[in-house]
This record gives C-alpha cells, structure tokens and sequence, in this order.
C-alpha cells in the first residue's frame, strides 16, 4: 500500500503535468511546486552588456520605450526583454502554438521568442551575453509592434515572473525571413498589429508588396 503522504506527492505532480499550456512535447513542472524543493526553478545570470555597445548606443534613434534603434547590419545590440508565457489571458486561445503554428520550443538548447517581425523577421535566431541558449524568433505579440522589444517565451508564470524585464546584449546569429513574415502577416492584415508589421516590412522591402497582394 502506498502511503498517504506518497499519494499526495504523485497526486500534486500529476496535476502539474495536466495544467500545462497544452503541449505535446515534455512539459517543466516549476520545482517550487515538487517537495523538497523552495528555489525557483532558473536562475538568469545575465551578463552586462559591454561598455562600448553602451557607448555606440547612445547616439542612436529611439523607440518608444527609449531603446536603441539599430540597422541590419549591427548584430549585437542592447535589447530591451520581457517574458510571457502560454497560460496568459492573451494567449490561451492559441495554447502552446506560436504565430507559424508550431509549437513553443523551451528546452535546453533552443528557446522561442516574439518579436515585431519587422525588426525582426520570423526565423532570426539569437543569443543573450551569459546565456548558453539559443533564441527562435517564431512567434509575435501585439505590445511588440513599433518597438525592438523582444518578449522571451517561458513555460510558466513562475519563471516568466522571474524574467521580469531587463535590458541585455543579444548576437543576431542569423536574420529570418522577410517574405515568410509578410506571407504570413497578409494573411492576418485584417488585426491591426499584423497590418502595421507588414506595412513597415514592405516600406523597407518593396519588392514584397506582390506578396501582400496575394
């Protein structure tokens, strides 16, 4: 017979499993929630962006939240993060889904993010200074749009509210694509966010207007 105190344990871990975001893949229980332990369940020791990206970033333009603007050229910047996660009011409806309609990737190589996709194309991958995880733009948020934030995607509300908000440097590994972004996006043109990111892709990319006309 198991014990009482056992079956509570199995009992809380199994819930944890069925309150997830609804993915298919392995979900990450928050360890606060599992006996024995009491610390969160990450630990974001970022690294302080360096001096001179500090210095180069303050003759640049800014975005609405004081942030610097950067070229496509320059793929290390001082970025401006928040962090949100599927169970979310704003997010329910699409549960563990991205803006492609793949799933929400949290593992312990590659990670998703949402972004304006004008500033950064659907696809881009990045990295943060201190951090051995490598970032997917894969998803979008209509908060983003106009700015160069990127919102880092996270399993849960614990380790979403651990994130917080905070500026760090990020290296551009590799640019996404504009025409996968504006095929996508013209096919939402009718919610406001979407139209503006497109708007602004083809401003800079006039070659795909054909692509919004589809």
């Amino acid at each position: 017979m198991l014990s009482r105190s056992l079956l509570l344990a199995l009992t809380a871990v199994a819930g944890a499993l069925l309150s997830s975001c609804g993915s298919s893949g392995p979900n990450v229980i928050p360890k606060s929630r599992i006996a024995g332990f009491s610390k969160p369940a990450e630990n974001f020791a970022v690294a302080a962006p360096s001096t001179s990206l500090v210095s180069s970033a303050s003759s640049k333009p800014r975005d609405k939240h004081g942030m610097p603007v950067y070229t496509f050229s320059e793929r290390n910047r001082i970025v401006r993060t928040t962090a949100y996660t599927c169970s979310e009011d704003d997010h329910l409806i699409y549960g563990s889904k991205n803006a492609t309609g793949t799933q929400l990737r949290y593992t312990n190589k590659v990670r998703s993010a949402a972004a304006d996709w004008s500033f950064y194309p659907v696809g881009t991958t990045f990295r943060i200074k201190g951090l051995p995880y490598l970032y997917v733009v894969d998803d979008y948020g209509s908060a983003l749009t106009g700015t160069g934030t990127i919102d880092i995607y996270k399993p849960n509300k614990e380790i979403m509210n651990l994130w917080g908000r905070r500026n760090v440097e990020i290296t551009v590994v590799q640019w996404g694509s504009f025409t996968r972004s504006a095929t996508v996006l013209a096919e939402r043109d009718k919610f406001g966010h979407c139209k503006q990111m497109l708007a602004n892709i083809i401003r800079q990319a006039p070659n795909l207007a054909n692509v919004a006309a589809r």
